[in-house]
């Protein structure tokens, strides 16, 4: 038996949430819904004009919030990821450590300059919009893969972020081969519309020759694979991975288990916040699948935490609903 279920390889953000209106954004010239890399002065003068709730602070990134969500329902876990020597960092490892999961972060690994920081704002809608200033982990390298974890680990997870540094891209395809070679199985998530389509020949790149499991929503899969609709889209992906889920909000989830096709229903909730939901399904999908669970099983589980997720602000589960997550998978 293998010492971790889950290997992930991503950005260390430190997600600041705040709840905005959609004229907020207009005022300020904010595309809605998709993540955009910003500078620090930009990024600066957001936290300062920007007048809605704050909330707490934690340590993200697309593939950080998916191992938590996998740790919090019972995986070992494992995250490599850059952050600097300051105060964000010092949050960011304590946080991550908080959640159960072990990383290459020690202060040995630790750099001068500015951990990377993500601005959440979340409209009445629920919708999510996020302005990035990468700082450090935007030189995320294989120099913080720690490779005796990987060996030790059952799956690799990748998320498309990765995508938009050269030296990140790299590190990523990099970690990919030798997962391979060493027997393990491949996760990735495309994570964000924006990498589909700004950085469509980088993705390709990173997928390579296929992964095992990609995860991505419905806007997603129709771009990356330039089609028309979710069904032309759904049959392209059988060449890209071997299985795959595309989460499609409030109509649930389609899924492809390299035999046949599954449709997960969603659950009717008044969402407030879908910051993190598409990295909890995929989460909670991979603890599923390293636990002895099918496809379909692990999707119910996916559908459920994501749908519980949205109903609270923030990226992480509150312990109540955590423990309805945990009390629905008893019941699987």
């Amino acid at each position: 038996m293998k010492k971790y279920h889950i290997y992930g390889i991503g950005n260390a953000l430190v997600d600041i949430e705040v709840e905005v209106s959609e004229e907020n954004l207009k005022q300020l010239e904010i595309e809605k819904g998709i993540m955009t890399l910003v500078d620090e002065e930009r990024q600066n003068f957001l936290l300062d004009a920007l007048p809605g709730t704050h909330h707490h602070r934690a340590c993200g990134g697309s593939a950080a919030n998916s191992v938590i969500g996998a740790a919090k329902l019972g995986a070992k876990t494992f995250y490599s990821c850059k952050i600097a020597n300051d105060e964000m960092g010092t949050f960011y490892a304590e946080d991550l450590e908080r959640e159960g999961v072990n990383s290459n972060l020690t202060e040995q690994t630790r750099e001068a300059g500015h951990t990377g920081r993500c601005i959440v704002m979340v409209t009445p809608d629920a919708d999510r919009t996020m302005n990035t200033h990468l700082g450090i982990t935007g030189d995320l390298g294989f120099e913080q893969v720690d490779e005796q974890a990987l060996n030790e680990s059952e799956w690799l997870y990748i998320e498309g972020y990765l995508v938009s540094t050269d030296a990140a891209r790299e590190a990523a395809m990099k970690t990919k081969q030798i997962a391979e070679s060493k027997g393990l199985k491949v996760a990735m998530s495309f994570s964000d519309l924006s990498m589909v389509k700004f950085f469509h020949d980088g993705l390709k790149d990173m997928v390579g020759t296929g992964v095992d499991i990609l995860f991505c929503n419905e806007e997603e899969a129709i771009t990356y694979t330039e089609s028309s609709d979710i069904e032309r889209a759904f049959d392209a992906l059988k060449d890209v991975a071997k299985t795959f889920a595309i989460t499609r909000g409030p109509k649930g989830a389609v899924l492809w288990d390299g035999e046949r096709r599954i449709d997960i229903d969603a659950h009717k909730v008044k969402a407030v916040d879908t910051n993190g939901a598409g990295d909890l399904f995929a989460g909670a999908f991979l603890y599923g699948i390293t636990h002895g669970f099918n496809y379909e099983t692990s999707g119910r589980l996916a559908s459920f935490a994501s749908a519980r997720l949205v109903q609270e602000f923030g990226p992480r589960l509150s312990s109540e609903g955590l423990q309805l997550v945990k009390n629905f998978l008893k019941e699987l």
